[in-house]
């Protein structure tokens, strides 16, 4: 839970920060021109001897930039313009944001849990095997415990019940087993929620914005393409953001599922390995 909330701290920082350089950019960039312009005006009264006949060239370069300026519209970067379609989109484009990061921070925690209670295999059991063929089925079990990961508990728990025989320590794995199957699938039906939530309220907030469309198309008495065509884009917006959320964690979510299916199949084949050399060493008679 404290690696969500960390997580989540990290994701909202990092949008904060976004729409705060994008704002300021918006803000700088007609300043920043309006200054080269002025610049080159005084460093040309300063330069050239025929001062009147410059600055009426300089006058007429500064309307013609600020005609320009004016007819063309500037350029925004990726984050500016999600910016404006967020802002566009209304209030409903907050609880879709909101089902974002959240989505995104039980993914990058759960995906840090998965990879930490992967380990390898083969190279554990080697140091299992090495330990039985000395007859030293404790120093097996220390190594266990002294190992992350859920194969490393399952031997642990395996080799503990040792002396109830093969029965008790095969019980002892589909018991834990199954435990440890439920801690690596801890998290993702909240992921598979908000893959489902987020549409929804995409879905919402269209619907409520074609009503005040329609809304507004009453109050006014007409029904030109331009006012139609204004509210169904803002409404729309709204679908587009779930839809996008829902692609986003979607694809977070089937990475999961592939990492905790990896990990559970490791575990079977894993352990079937370990009972059949406990059995090898006699380990199960002692």
């Amino acid at each position: 839970m404290k690696k969500t909330l960390l997580v989540l701290v990290i994701l909202g920082l990092i949008f904060s920060a976004n729409f705060s350089i994008a704002q300021e950019n918006d803000e700088k960039a007609p300043a920043t021109e309006a200054e080269s312009i002025e610049d080159d005006a005084t460093t040309s009264e300063v330069d050239s001897p025929a001062v009147e006949v410059k600055e009426e060239a300089v006058e007429e370069e500064v309307e013609e930039a600020e005609e320009a300026e004016e007819a063309v519209p500037a350029k925004k970067n990726g984050t500016q313009i999600i910016k404006k379609y967020f802002i566009d989109g209304g209030g409903f484009m907050f609880p879709v944001l909101i089902a974002l990061i959240l989505g995104l921070a039980i993914a990058i925690e759960k995906i840090i849990t998965l990879n930490m209670k992967s380990v390898n295999t083969k190279k554990l059991l080697h140091k299992i095997e090495d330990k039985l063929k000395n007859n030293d089925a404790d120093g097996a079990q220390e190594i266990c415990r002294n190992t992350k990961g859920s194969v490393a508990s399952i031997f642990y728990q395996a080799l503990f019940r040792r002396k109830g025989g093969v029965e008790d320590v095969e019980k002892a794995i589909v018991s834990y087993g199954s435990v440890q199957m439920g801690l690596l699938e801890k998290g993702l039906v909240w992921i598979s929620l908000f893959i489902s939530i987020a549409p929804m309220l995409g879905f919402m907030g269209t619907v409520i914005g074609m009503i005040e469309a329609f809304d507004k198309i009453e109050m006014i008495g007409d029904i030109s393409p331009s006012i139609v065509a204004g509210g169904i884009k803002v409404a729309l917006l709204t679908t587009v953001a779930g839809l996008v959320v829902a692609v986003i964690l979607q694809l977070f979510y089937n990475y999961l599922v592939t990492k905790v299916d990896g990990i559970v199949n490791d575990m079977e084949d894993s352990s079937i390995s370990l009972v059949d050399m406990m059995i090898e060493y006699d380990v199960t008679k002692k």
